[in-house]
C-alpha cells in the first residue's frame, strides 16, 4: 500500500510539473530615463536593466546544469570578461573583433545601428559621428566596457549564458549575451 501511495505522488508531482505555467519572460529596457543618475543607454548602449526570468532556449530545462558545471561555467565567463577588459583597455579592435559573433558584429557594424548611436547626448555634445564598427569600439565600447565585473549569469542553453554585474542599487545588469564555440566564448545578440 505504501508503494501504491509512493508511486502515486510521483506520477501527480510529475504530472503538475508538466502542466505548470510557464514562467515569465525577462524584461529588458534600453530606455534611458530608467534611473537618473545611473548609466543610460546613451551611455552604454548594451548594458541593460533586467528584472524576471531569463528567456530560454526552447526544450532548455536551466535545472539540468549541475552547480558544479555552473561554478565552473561562472569562473570561465569571469576569467573571459577579464581577458576582454584588457583588450579593451589597450583599445586592441583587431582582439576585439575576434571576441565577437558575426551577427553581433554586423549588427554593431550597420550604418543604421552606428547612425542611432551617433545620435546620442553625449556623441551629439562630442561631435563625434560613427562611420564605422572600429569607431564605435573607440568612442562606445573603451570608453564604458573597459571595467566590466561578471557577478552572476544564468543559462540560456548549455551553450549560451547571460553574465550579468549587480549595481550599487542591487539591480542586475545585463553585462553580454555570450555563446560557446569551437573557438571558445564569443558575444552574441
Amino acid at each position: 500500500m505504501k508503494r501504491m501511495f509512493f508511486l502515486l505522488a510521483i506520477v501527480t508531482a510529475i504530472f503538475f510539473a508538466c502542466t505548470s505555467e510557464p514562467q515569465p519572460q525577462t524584461v529588458v529596457t534600453k530606455d534611458p530615463e530608467v534611473q537618473s543618475g545611473e548609466p543610460s543607454y546613451e551611455e552604454e548602449p548594451d548594458l541593460e536593466v533586467v528584472t524576471g526570468a531569463p528567456v530560454l532556449a526552447p526544450e532548455f530545462d536551466p535545472s539540468t546544469i549541475s552547480e558544479e558545471a555552473r561554478e565552473t561555467t561562472k569562473a570561465d565567463v569571469q576569467q573571459y570578461i577579464g581577458n576582454l577588459n584588457r583588450i579593451i583597455k589597450a583599445k586592441d579592435y583587431q582582439s576585439w573583433v575576434s571576441n565577437l559573433g558575426e551577427e553581433y558584429f554586423a549588427e554593431k557594424s550597420s550604418k543604421e545601428y552606428l547612425a542611432q548611436v551617433s545620435q546620442a547626448a553625449r556623441m551629439k555634445t562630442q561631435k563625434i559621428v560613427l562611420n564605422t564598427a572600429q569607431d564605435y569600439f573607440l568612442h562606445v565600447v573603451v570608453p564604458s566596457r573597459a571595467n566590466d565585473r561578471v557577478d552572476d549569469i544564468d543559462f540560456v542553453s548549455p551553450n549560451r549564458v547571460k553574465a550579468y554585474t549587480i549595481d550599487a542599487k542591487g539591480r542586475r545588469l545585463r553585462l553580454y549575451d555570450l555563446e560557446h564555440t569551437d573557438d571558445g566564448w564569443k558575444i552574441i545578440n
